[in-house]
């Protein structure tokens, strides 16, 4: 039998404004971050991603700490990242702040690695760009040798080796769930199979079904493997509010804002109100009123075959209380309604 669907939440801790307008403080940035995570808990979510960056418009930069906090103050929800920056960490690091963190939250903890959408962490870190490919893949290695807790000797290139080395704490359950985030390459979906970890796929524009053929790969590279199937996750961004036009209206600022600036490093052109308009009606936005949200988010769940949706659910400077109110929705009527939609559809045959 199959495990149950998950619905998850993630932010990037993104700086939001005060009513006036002006930024809030990192500090009560994290500290809502908390807050929003203890709601999320609360209304049944099952787990929350909180991101790494190295830049002024986030305001988290060590998610494992911000994450042991969460962990204080709630009870079921699991937590983990979006995504930890392997290719400027270390794995040995990396491991023993999760199994710490794992095990201050009785079992809760989880990694989704990436080598994330910006790159301030390389220069930040000492780290070459121009081995970008190299690095990340170099340290998932070692840290999938970490993952089985045993002793382990290892070599690289680009850092010193191990030999017969034992990493603590060692975790109760004797594995970390570990995921490997993906954007839409070919080479890491095989990359994830080969190591034998969950995938998750960042789908933040177009139509949610193009990525079918990555989640059929995927399968048939652990069918090839001879591994048992794996979880399959999407990310995606959205907000949620009483209708459709107030989401629309909420976010719509803060999301053309962001995407902007984003542009503004990466040549991207402006963003339009026909063109969020566009990707919330038939794109990867999943913004609207519950039952819409509800709509399209059992769609993608049924088109894809996916085990896990996260939802995005911070956007800019949208504010905080607008956030809560995106969480409260999404797990007190959104996921219900998903659930129903799927126990009333017919039987999805997942990708593969």
């Amino acid at each position: 039998m199959s495990a149950p669907l998950e619905f998850a939440i993630d932010t990037f801790g993104d700086v939001t404004a005060d009513a006036d307008g002006n930024r809030l403080p990192y500090a009560q940035v994290i500290r809502n971050v908390v807050e929003e995570a203890v709601l999320a808990d609360s209304v049944g979510i099952d787990a929350i991603g909180v991101g790494e960056h190295h830049r002024d418009d986030f305001a988290i930069s060590a998610p494992e700490i911000v994450l042991a906090a969460i962990a204080g103050r709630t009870e079921r929800i699991r937590l983990g990242t979006a995504v930890t920056v392997l290719s400027s960490d270390d794995p040995v690091r990396v491991f023993e702040k999760f199994a710490t963190l794992d095990a201050v939250s009785q079992g809760r903890a989880e990694i989704i690695l990436g080598r994330g959408s910006f790159t301030e962490s390389f220069p930040l870190f000492g780290f070459d760009l121009a081995q970008y490919e190299e690095l990340f893949e170099e340290k998932l290695d070692l840290l999938s040798h970490l993952l089985e807790e045993g002793p382990v000797t290892w070599q690289g290139r680009l850092r010193p080796g191990l030999k017969d080395q034992h990493v603590y704490p060692k975790t109760e359950s004797g594995r970390l769930r570990t995921w490997i985030g993906v954007g839409g390459s070919p080479e890491s979906v095989v990359r994830a199979a080969r190591y034998r970890m969950p995938l998750m796929l960042a789908i933040i524009g177009g139509s949610p079904e193009r990525f079918a053929p990555y989640v059929d790969l995927y399968h048939r590279a652990l069918d090839q493997l001879g591994v048992q199937r794996l979880p399959v996750g999407v990310h995606s961004p959205g907000h949620i509010a009483e209708t459709d036009r107030q989401a629309r209206d909420e976010l719509w600022p803060h999301y053309r804002a962001m995407h902007d600036r984003i542009g503004r490093e990466r040549g991207w052109g402006p963003t339009s109100r026909g063109r969020f308009e566009a990707e919330a009606d038939e794109g990867s936005l999943y913004v609207g009123s519950p039952e819409t949200v509800a709509a399209k988010i059992a769609k993608t769940v049924s088109t894809l075959g996916v085990d896990r949706f996260e939802l995005k659910y911070s956007s800019g400077t949208l504010a905080h209380e607008r956030l809560m109110t995106t969480i409260r929705l999404y797990g007190e009527e959104v996921v219900p309604r998903v659930r129903r939609l799927l126990a009333q559809a017919p039987a999805a045959t997942p990708a593969g």
